[in-house]
């Protein structure tokens, strides 16, 4: 598969995750408690995202390894340790987040 199709797919699922967040900003007023979790969601999605070419380059033997079950699970496994990561600090993404939503409550005010 081509590598610059599968990044433009990364990107679009970025984009409208993004969008979301603002959305959701929108909608909830004021609910700084909201904004948060949705600055930590999208960090986590984010993170998650960041860890899927590392996972990839780990070889898949032995006996259990392999088969769809294998990447079902490593997806499962990269979106909590990506809800791990930011949940115990993260990266600095939320934080910027959290200010953008903030930034997009006090105009739509």
């Amino acid at each position: 598969m081509d590598i610059n199709f599968i990044n433009t797919a990364k990107m679009q699922v970025g984009n409208a995750q993004m969008d979301a967040v603002k959305q959701a900003a929108l909608i909830a007023p004021k609910n700084e408690k909201a904004l948060r979790e949705a600055a930590e969601s999208f960090e986590a999605v984010f993170i998650s995202q960041m860890l899927g070419p590392m996972f990839e380059t780990v070889p898949i033997d032995g006996p259990f390894g392999g088969g769809n079950s294998e990447g079902i699970y490593r997806s499962m496994m990269m979106e909590h340790v990506g809800k791990g990561i930011a949940g115990s600090g993260g990266i600095g993404i939320a934080d910027q987040v959290y200010n953008i939503l903030l930034q997009y409550q006090e105009a739509s005010s």
